[in-house]
């Protein structure tokens, strides 16, 4: 999973994580098990004041990035070098868009033979690009 942060969250992580002796991946995953309860309504209005704080305290962070996610899991990891069919699975969109985007220079990879490859890291990259760049 991919999360992009405000630039002052991620230093009070990185510091935390420097303190503690543990990675940061350890860190965020201790705080959701025990601190993130989707299951009740409780935890969910808890969960639901943390969007609404900055407007409470009249504070707005300018590098903050909102939007909309799905999360499917995968079975296992995915590869490192990928297919396009590997790629539409882990981009969650159809194989031919994965192709046409390709094709068109817009989606990283590379044109082997018949078929197309597409590093792993790259198109995690790609996403994390602003729209604008993309294009």
């Amino acid at each position: 999973m991919f999360v992009r942060l405000p630039a002052a969250a991620v230093e009070k992580l990185h510091r935390a994580a420097d303190a503690l002796g543990m990675r940061k991946k350890d860190l965020v995953a201790g705080l959701v098990s025990r601190y993130v309860d989707p299951d009740s309504p409780r935890g969910l209005d808890a969960l639901g004041s943390l969007s609404t704080r900055e407007i409470a305290l009249g504070v707005v962070e300018p590098a903050a990035t909102r939007g909309s996610y799905s999360f499917q899991p995968y079975d296992s990891s995915p590869p490192e070098v990928m297919t396009a069919e590997q790629a539409a699975q882990f981009l969650q969109i159809e194989k031919a868009e994965v192709i046409e985007l390709a094709d068109a220079g817009k989606l990283p990879g590379r044109r082997l033979g018949a078929g197309w490859r597409f590093s792993r890291t790259a198109l995690v990259a790609w996403l994390s690009t602003p729209e604008k760049d993309k294009r």
